[in-house]
């Protein structure tokens, strides 16, 4: 299955809310009024654009009726995709990792959002790119995820720092830097805890860590992770917001898009916090996260 065709089996579910209903809504000769651009409102919400994006739309479809510049309601289509390649675009940013020096990415988001399988995947894309790689297990509160590291570490056979459970998250990745300054040239990729119902600690624990690397190796953390999982839609958008302010987030992964009609979010994760989208999570299979690419993900979605 080519590239495409494997985003586009992956997107299926928001792709018939939000293909389908498009293509029904302007099915025939729609007259171009304010029902229809009802509707269209509906449906840009439903498959989680966001108000922004969804009123920027309608407006745009508006000015070019008045203009003349529309003749036909299937044109909107059209309209739809330009748009969200415009906003998409700015946000298309492959994570750039120079070869045989140290890279830091630490990896946020809360749990259940597919954080140390996306770590996984990663590593295991990654080693395979030729760069060596180091897996710091700082989640110390969950048994289950120091395991579940340890298990990608062997599949993809490379070393995992860890320490016993309930340890000091920031002194496993004092552990890690050690590694680092002792010559260890690739990425270490550091898991983090995500508890989010006592937000003040998880953020206060996560800022430490993020301080020992700072502290230990200027210049890192290089990258600021951000898992989140695409089914969630809308309180996906609050938590990129509330780890953009807390801890400084540089990029974004959105997982289990294969699982969800709320697709959208992409749009409005990039619209509304200008945070790059460095990877997508499009199925349960090692090679199904994937470098984020506007234009493969828009025609995916509707063409």
């Amino acid at each position: 299955m080519g590239l495409l065709d494997k985003l586009k089996a992956g997107l299926t579910k928001t792709r018939n809310v939000l293909t389908k209903n498009l293509d029904n809504l302007v099915f025939g000769k729609r007259v171009l009024d304010q029902a229809l651009f009802d509707e269209l409102e509906e449906l840009m919400i439903s498959a989680d654009m966001g108000p922004q994006f969804t009123y920027d739309l309608i407006e745009d479809v508006k000015q070019r009726v008045k203009r003349n510049e529309l003749q036909d309601a299937s044109q909107i289509k059209k309209i739809l995709q330009e748009r969200m390649i415009a906003i998409l675009q700015q946000m298309e940013k492959p994570l750039n990792i120079p070869k045989n020096q140290p890279f830091v990415i630490m990896a946020v988001g809360v749990n259940g959002s597919g954080k140390t399988t996306t770590i996984g995947k990663l590593s295991n894309s990654l080693h395979n790119e030729g760069h060596d790689i180091l897996l710091v297990a700082a989640d110390t509160f969950r048994a289950a995820a120091i395991e579940q590291l340890e298990v990608w570490g062997n599949r993809v056979g490379v070393p995992v720092i860890k320490q016993k459970m309930n340890a000091d998250p920031a002194a496993v990745v004092f552990d890690a830097v050690g590694k680092i300054k002792a010559g260890f040239n690739g990425v270490a990729i550091v898991d983090t805890a995500g508890r989010l119902h006592t937000r003040t600690n998880l953020m206060e624990e996560l800022k430490k860590v993020k301080r020992v690397i700072s502290r230990e190796l200027p210049g890192a953390p290089h990258e600021i992770l951000l898992v989140l999982d695409a089914t969630t839609g809308q309180n996906a958008v609050m938590q990129a917001k509330m780890f953009k302010e807390d801890i400084g987030v540089t990029g974004i992964v959105l997982t289990k898009l294969d699982g969800t009609s709320k697709g959208g979010v992409v749009v409005r994760i990039a619209g509304e916090l200008g945070l790059p989208v460095r990877f997508i999570g499009v199925g349960e299979g090692l090679d199904d996260l994937r470098i984020f690419d506007s234009k493969d993900f828009t025609a995916a979605l509707l063409d």
